[in-house]
C-alpha cells in the first residue's frame, strides 16, 4: 500500500506541475498582448519586448510579497492563480530556457540578486531564489554606485553574450535600493532551413501605399508552417529554428489591411494557428532592433499599484516588514538580430527594489512577401514567448 500511496503522490505532483505550466504559458501569452499594447502606445516604429524576461524577475518579487501586494502582481501579470503554481511553473520552465544543441541552438535564461552589503535578506527567500530560480546571490555596496553599476553592468554584458553592456546607472544605485533583481535571456538559433545569401537582394519595403525604403530582403522557397487567416486579415509564417526547441512566427497584414488594424486583435493573434505544411516562397528583410521599456509606468496601467507605493507594498518575504520596500523600477533592454543563418537575440530586465526613504517561385507555392510593417514572436517549444515585436522599417 506504501508504494502505491507514494506514486499516487507522485502522479499527481507531476499533474499539479502540468498544469501549473499551462496555466503559466497562457497568462505568458495575455501578458504579452497587454504589454505589446502598452508599448505601442509610447513607440509607433520598431520595437522588442521579452515577456518572460519581465515575468521571471516580477515573479522573484512575487516569492516575497503577501497580501494585496501578491493578489494584484498575480493578476496583473497573469500569472497562475497562487504563488505556489507559479513557482512550480518557473521551477519545471527554467531548465527548459537552458539549452544548447550542437551549436545550432543556444538559450539562457539567468537570474542574480544583488543584495545592498549588510542588508538581511530572509533566509527562505534566499533559499527559494537559489532552489527555483537558480538565482545567484551576491553582497554589494550600492553606496558605491560606479563601481556597483559596473559589477552589475560587466555580469549582464557577459550574460548576453556582448549583446547588452549596461542595464542599471550608477546614479539609480544608492544606499535606499536593498536588492536588485536581474534576468538576461539570451537566444542564438541557427534556421533549420537556412536562407542562402546569393539570393538576399536590395527590395523595396512599403512604410505605406506611396512610400517605401530600400532594404536587404532575404528569399527562400521551403515548406514552412503557413495559415492564412481570414478573420484576423492576415498571414502566418512558423520559420523553426534547428534542433526543434524553437520557432521564429511572422504575422503579415493582408495587402491593403494596416498592421494597427491586426495589433487591435493581438490576443487572438498569439493563439496557436491551425498551420499547414505548405511549400512557400519566403521574402522578409534581414533587420536588427533594440529597444529600452520602463516597465513601471506600463504596469501601473495594468492595474498593479501596491508593489510601486512605498509605505504600501508589502516584500517582507524579501526582508523587513510590511510597507518597508517597493519597486523603485524595472527596466529592460532587448536586442535581436535576424540573418541569413538565423537570429541571436537578448534581452536583460533589471528590478531595483528599494527601501522607503524618500525568390523562387515553384508550382502550387504560396507567397509569403514581407515587404510592409509586421509583427513577430519567438517561442519555446512549451509555447512560452520569449520574445515579441515589430518591424515597421529600417
Amino acid at each position: 500500500m506504501k508504494q502505491i500511496f507514494v506514486l499516487a503522490i507522485l502522479i499527481s505532483t507531476v499533474y499539479a506541475t502540468k498544469e501549473a505550466l499551462d496555466e503559466f504559458v497562457l497568462g505568458n501569452r495575455k501578458f504579452t498582448a497587454d504589454v505589446y499594447k502598452e508599448v505601442l502606445k509610447l513607440s509607433s516604429g520598431n520595437f522588442l519586448v521579452s515577456p518572460l524576461s519581465a515575468e521571471t524577475v516580477l515573479a522573484l518579487a512575487l516569492e516575497g510579497s503577501n497580501g494585496e501586494t501578491s493578489e494584484e502582481l498575480i493578476r496583473g501579470l497573469k500569472f497562475p492563480s497562487t504563488k505556489e503554481k507559479t513557482s512550480s511553473a518557473i521551477k519545471s520552465l527554467l531548465p527548459q530556457l537552458n539549452l544548447a544543441t550542437n551549436g545550432e541552438l543556444e538559450l539562457q535564461s539567468t537570474n542574480k540578486m544583488y543584495v545592498n552589503k549588510n542588508y538581511p535578506l530572509k533566509d527562505n527567500y534566499k533559499l527559494l531564489a537559489k532552489s527555483t530560480y537558480m538565482s545567484e546571490v551576491e553582497n554589494i555596496n550600492f553606496a558605491e554606485g560606479a563601481k556597483a553599476a559596473s559589477a552589475i553592468n560587466k555580469w549582464v554584458d557577459e550574460k548576453t553574450n556582448h549583446k547588452i553592456n549596461k542595464i542599471v546607472e550608477e546614479t539609480s544605485l544608492t544606499n535606499d535600493v536593498k536588492v536588485v533583481l536581474i534576468n538576461t535571456l539570451y537566444f542564438l538559433g541557427k534556421w533549420l532551413n537556412p536562407f542562402d545569401t546569393i539570393d538576399t537582394l536590395p527590395k523595396k519595403f512599403f512604410l505605406s501605399t506611396n512610400d517605401s525604403v530600400v532594404v536587404e530582403t532575404m528569399h527562400t522557397s521551403e515548406y514552412f508552417n503557413y495559415y492564412e487567416n481570414k478573420d484576423l486579415q492576415a498571414t502566418f509564417l512558423e520559420m523553426p529554428y534547428a534542433g526543434g526547441d524553437a520557432t521564429m512566427t511572422i504575422v503579415l497584414p493582408d495587402k491593403n489591411i494596416q498592421l494597427a488594424d491586426v495589433e487591435q486583435k493581438l490576443e487572438e493573434v498569439l493563439k496557436p494557428q491551425p498551420y499547414k505544411p505548405e511549400r512557400v516562397a519566403v521574402a522578409i528583410p534581414k533587420f536588427s532592433v533594440e529597444s529600452q521599456v520602463k516597465f513601471v509606468p506600463i504596469l501601473k496601467n495594468m492595474g498593479i499599484k501596491k508593489a510601486f507605493t512605498g509605505g504600501e507594498a508589502d516584500f517582507s518575504g524579501i526582508g523587513g516588514k510590511k510597507g518597508d520596500l517597493y519597486i523603485s523600477d524595472i527596466i529592460q533592454k532587448t536586442f535581436i538580430n535576424v540573418t541569413e543563418t538565423g537570429t541571436e537575440a537578448a534581452s536583460a530586465t533589471a528590478g531595483l527594489v528599494a527601501l522607503l526613504s524618500a525568390p523562387i517561385v515553384h508550382k502550387n507555392t504560396a507567397n509569403f512577401i514581407a515587404n510592409r510593417p509586421f509583427l513577430y514572436t519567438v517561442k519555446h517549444t512549451s509555447g512560452t514567448i520569449l520574445f515579441v515585436g515589430r518591424y515597421c522599417s529600417k
